[in-house]
């Protein structure tokens, strides 16, 4: 009696368990199921600790089944499946098909990257005193996570990629001066959410702060209880390849080489599969293909590409046809700072930067020269996300705003 009572509680144990990992952490399992935001930070804080909680059950059931007799051999095969998959597909998909290259990723000269990137394809930029480098979007797709011990021109900075949101984002992986051990997790909200594996700690990549440090009490957007608690965002900015040879041409390009390794290059080949057959879905189709959003606004299409800055508490986003049918340039305030956001059509790119001369300005150029003089880029401009995810985490953005003076003060705003 007490043999078939463990073996039950120890199937019921693992299999709960097992489908709560699947759930949560799947990826996949989210075109299916709908994941609540606290479930899956729990999973992700306490996931070695909960697997082997459930594969202890599952141990116990076992043992008991073939060492006392408890219960029916059928019974214990289609739980071993059932483990074998809640607990394998996740772990493989996520520290296997997901593995990044926080530290390892590999840049090749434009005349290689050629061979893989096509001129109009869309590409992510950071640089630093001349030192570009380019991530295109099919190439950081799969490892999400790009950067290595080189450094962009001596800074440590590493690019974050989200398909679901369309998001890259540069940031300097540290907080509060340490260096933090990124890995690629999950996505609600359809954005990437990474762990700092030193800490145990989700980091939602659009906000770039773990979730233990976020401030509650926050009226506006959300933030981190100390400023210093958060990664220091890297300016971002997209362009097509070929715009991006004509700006850099001694640039790097991000190439995801196929692995060695036969299985994982397997693996690879049909994580890329699925990815692809996804983040097509998720460019045409209006409703997000896993949809796992907390809000909606209808203001904008959802698919709507937009360039979205915040500064203190205050946030707003453009589209870029709105900048075109201004020919090309557009003045605003953002918490506080003049900002301009200006189309170069030459190297085919959209960037914010900040004015700080008191005047508008009527010319800018890619590189930020300006009838004013030089300006400086926005580091926190998120390039073509999707409109339906900058909503879902800027809720009280405002859209395409026009004008010096409009903004909210940053005393206002704080």
């Amino acid at each position: 009696m007490i043999g078939l009572l463990l073996f039950a509680l120890g199937l019921i144990g693992s299999l709960g368990i097992g489908f709560i990992y699947f759930r949560d952490l799947g990826d996949v399992s989210q075109m299916l199921l709908k994941v609540k935001r606290e479930n899956m930070v729990r999973f992700i804080r306490h996931e070695y600790r909960l697997i082997a909680i459930g594969l202890g059950a599952f141990a116990v059931a076992t043992l008991v089944h073939f060492i006392l007799g408890a219960g029916p051999f059928w019974l214990w095969l289609v739980s071993a499946v059932l483990v074998l998959f809640f607990y394998g597909f996740p772990y493989v998909w996520v520290h296997l098909g997901l593995r990044n290259q926080l530290n390892t990723a590999q840049y090749f000269p434009i005349d290689e990257a050629r061979k893989y990137v096509g001129p109009t394809a869309p590409v992510m930029v950071i640089d630093n005193n001349g030192h570009a480098r380019a991530h295109p979007d099919a190439q950081i797709m799969r490892p999400h996570l790009a950067g290595n011990e080189k450094g962009l021109g001596g800074e440590d900075v590493v690019m974050t990629y989200c398909a679901m949101a369309n998001l890259g984002q540069g940031y300097t992986p540290r907080i509060e001066g340490k260096r933090l051990n990124l890995e690629v997790l999950a996505q609600h909200g359809n954005n990437l959410i990474l762990r700092d594996n030193e800490s145990g700690e989700p980091i939602q990549q659009i906000y770039g702060f773990r979730e233990a440090d976020q401030n509650p009490n926050t009226d506006g957007l959300a933030c981190p209880l100390r400023p210093e608690a958060q990664m220091k965002p890297w300016p971002t900015y997209r362009m097509t390849f070929r715009g991006f040879q004509k700006a850099y041409p001694d640039g790097e390009v991000f190439l995801n080489e196929p692995s060695p390794n036969p299985l994982l290059r397997l693996l690879d080949m049909m994580t890329e599969i699925t990815f692809g057959w996804g983040i097509g879905r998720q460019h045409q189709e209006d409703a997000p293909v896993m949809d796992n959003m907390d809000r909606s606004d209808d203001r904008l299409p959802n698919k709507t590409y937009v360039w979205g800055i915040t500064i203190g508490q205050d946030a707003t986003c453009w589209t870029d046809d709105f900048v075109v049918d201004n020919d090309w340039i557009v003045n605003a305030t953002v918490g506080g700072r003049d900002v301009v956001v200006s189309l170069d059509p030459k190297y085919e790119s959209l960037g914010v930067w900040y004015n700080d001369s008191g005047q508008p300005v009527t010319k800018c150029d890619f590189w930020g020269m300006s009838d004013q003089g030089q300006l400086q880029r926005v580091e926190t401009l998120r390039a073509g996300i999707f409109w339906h995810v900058w909503s879902e985490f800027f809720p009280s953005t405002d859209i395409n705003r026009v004008g010096v003076g409009s903004g909210k003060t940053e005393d206002e705003a704080a």
